[in-house]
């Protein structure tokens, strides 16, 4: 039995709380955001641990919460995207920055254009606080998407960059998937259980760190420096240690049903 299974004090079964990176981790890295594919049982599969984590299961994710809801349709998930620029909670009111700072990350993508001109490579998305340049197609120009990038969010200390596989992203400053998992530890399905967080990039070291720091466990999917006290080695696996998680927590309750406290 792991230390994920058994709890922190490894007295009795844990209560978990699950998130997940969605891109590189539910699914694989596509060449253009838009063209990733979706396992066709992936959704079933998350609702079927959802219902065993009773609720306690939320996606925290470079991408918008609309994108997550189309590709893990017809889930509607307690989400966190662009990396915690806005968030859903699990009871559905939505949390979104200030119209100011995503006027803001609107500017920064235009001062982006001339780039994306000479480049067709390249690709900018656009989120609502958050802007993200992909040098997937084009890895020659690394080192110019990073000077451009830097040059594009200079002329506004609310944002810090942030290096991903094959892309940098202008986030507002402050906000992470660590900040997010955070806020989610707070309400209500998830306070109170352990935290396990999933995922494969640097962005997710935040939440690896705030998870492990709040008791639990963060679970690095691949090789790399990470701060992750596990590793997982591909997309597939992390498919079936949700599972596995779900069938944890399933085992947690009938057992609590059958030696309730005294």
């Amino acid at each position: 039995m792991s230390d994920v299974e058994t709890g922190a004090a490894g007295a009795a079964p844990a209560h978990l709380a699950v998130f997940t990176d969605f891109d590189g981790t539910l699914v694989e890295i596509a060449e253009r955001p838009e063209d990733v594919e979706v396992a066709p049982d992936l959704p079933e599969s998350i609702a079927d641990a959802v219902e065993k984590l009773d609720s306690a299961f939320a996606v925290i994710t470079g991408r918008e919460i609309d994108v997550i809801d189309h590709y893990l349709s017809p889930l509607h998930l307690p989400v966190a995207g662009a990396h915690g620029s806005q968030r859903r909670r699990a009871d559905g009111a939505i949390e979104e920055l200030d119209p100011e700072i995503v006027e803001a990350a609107d500017a920064l993508a235009r001062r982006l254009e001339p780039l994306l001109a000479d480049n067709l490579g390249l690709i900018v998305e656009r989120k609502r606080g958050a802007v993200a340049l992909h040098y997937r197609q084009a890895p020659e120009f690394e080192q110019a998407c990073k000077v451009a990038m830097r040059e594009a969010a200079r002329f506004d200390d609310r944002f810090e960059l942030v290096e991903g596989k094959m892309v940098i992203e202008a986030r507002p400053r402050g906000l992470s998937k660590g900040t997010a998992l955070r806020a989610f530890m707070r309400e209500k399905p998830f306070a109170g259980r352990i935290p396990v967080f999933i995922g494969d990039d640097t962005t997710d070291e935040d939440a690896f760190i705030a998870a492990q720091e709040l008791g639990g466990v963060g679970i690095k999917l691949g090789a790399g420096p990470t701060a992750a006290r596990m590793r997982i080695a591909d997309v597939a696996s992390v498919h079936a240690l949700i599972q596995g998680l779900g069938d944890i927590a399933a085992r947690a309750g009938r057992a609590a049903e059958q030696h309730p406290p005294a």
